[in-house]
């Protein structure tokens, strides 16, 4: 054997066995590595949409559902047989939150109760040292926004990740296109259209308030129908197209005047349908429409917006095709399970941002803007008048919710 061969022989053991080494540090280095900490979650309203959203987290991988509050001691049962969750983590009443928040095991609380209560919950979990999952809408009233605003700041400056459940932000093809809309791809903005035509979502609800009209805990589970403690449907429902008109407009609105009524919704004291328009600067208006009952087949109905500009149209519908039209042309795409996989994107999120320290919390500032645009249509159709956004900031009206009769 040649001098070169027995080298070249030498130095190949030597890098074979060098590589073992480095493999074989490796694996008890990855042995001795823990893996990260599932974090633990507490859902604050275990109905329909609580016990859901808690299915997607406990699937995502990096979360334990250990604990539920609701007013209602049925659902809690459902949730807790659901996720395996024993009884002494599971509390009713309307104060239940707080002994959720008080019992220890809880890293982080997903708030799924009906929207008048999120500005109270989210603000105790803040204080409690919970990061919070918020679902939208995120309050009923200017009062509730300022103190989502507030809650949201506060848990930035002590470390806690807040995050707001909107499914379209978190979707490739809305964001690609509010992208180029901002780029200036639609030139000089002129005007543009929001609808949410759809058939009663609370009809269930309706039907269980039918039973006694008048009873308490009966009107708590019919929440969908109550102004207060839902917002109305502009609010609880409507939100989504406006929060997209938000997002395109970038920018608070100048005045809203429109009006809304109960045509045919028959019990509750919410409207079923609503027509408003929103001015915004350089006298770029926003027209709006909903409705919540049958519309025998008319198209396109569903959750749309349209901007039409200069030099474009941006066009989006939930769940079907988002592009923009014209110079900046974009064929985007469907997200026909936009309802899940928005929720799951930002069921990531939160996670990422939990493990990674991530407190920017850039969620909320957008979603308290679009929950006040809610509050400025609302306000003009009730009282049937033209109403200024620094108006309805300044007199910071309140919807008072009716919870005599309810056990604490």
């Amino acid at each position: 054997m040649s001098e070169n061969t027995k080298n070249s022989i030498n130095r190949r053991s030597f890098s074979l066995g060098t590589a073992a080494l480095a493999l074989g540090a490796a694996n008890v280095h990855a042995a001795d590595t823990p893996a990260p900490k599932k974090v633990k979650l507490g859902v604050i309203g275990c109905g329909g949409r609580g016990s859901w959203i808690a299915g997607l987290f406990a699937a995502h991988g990096g979360y334990e559902v250990v604990a539920g509050a609701d007013y209602f001691q049925d659902r809690l049962d459902a949730f807790g047989k659901k996720f395996s969750i024993v009884g002494d983590k599971l509390y009713a009443g309307l104060g239940g939150y707080k002994k959720l928040l008080e019992s220890g095991g809880v890293d982080a609380v997903a708030i799924e109760s009906p929207p008048y209560f999120h500005p109270e919950q989210a603000e105790a979990a803040v204080a409690a040292g919970k990061h919070a999952y918020v679902a939208k809408p995120v309050a009923v009233d200017v009062p509730g926004c300022k103190s989502i605003e507030a809650s949201g700041a506060a848990a930035t400056k002590k470390g806690l990740v807040y995050l707001v459940d909107f499914q379209t932000r978190a979707d490739q093809y809305y964001m690609e296109c509010l992208k180029r809309v901002h780029d200036g791809g639609l030139g000089t903005l002129c005007f543009g259209e929001a609808t949410y035509h759809a058939s009663d979502p609370f009809m269930r609800m309706t039907l269980e308030l039918q039973k006694d009209p008048k009873n308490p805990e009966l009107k708590l589970r019919a929440w969908g129908v109550d102004q207060a403690l839902s917002g109305d449907i502009i609010t609880e429902q409507n939100i989504h197209t406006l929060d997209v008109a938000s997002w395109i407009m970038n920018q608070d609105p100048v005045r809203a005047f429109g009006t809304g009524a109960r045509k045919i919704r028959k019990l509750g004291n919410c409207y079923d349908t609503f027509t408003i328009t929103f001015e915004y600067p350089d006298q770029v208006g926003v027209a709006f429409s909903s409705k919540q009952f049958s519309g025998h087949g008319t198209q396109p109905a569903g959750i749309r917006n349209r901007m039409f500009g200069s030099e474009g149209v941006l066009e989006t519908s939930y769940g079907g095709d988002c592009l923009v039209r014209g110079k900046s042309f974009y064929r985007g795409g469907k997200s026909p399970s936009i309802y899940k996989s928005g929720a799951v994107k930002n069921i990531a999120d939160f996670h990422a941002a939990i493990q990674s320290g991530d407190c920017k919390n850039e969620t909320v500032a957008p979603s308290v803007q679009s929950n006040l645009v809610t509050v400025l249509g609302r306000t003009a159709a009730y009282e049937g008048r033209i109403v200024e956004w620094q108006e309805m900031l300044e007199a910071n009206e309140t919807l008072a919710a009716d919870l005599s009769g309810l056990k604490a």
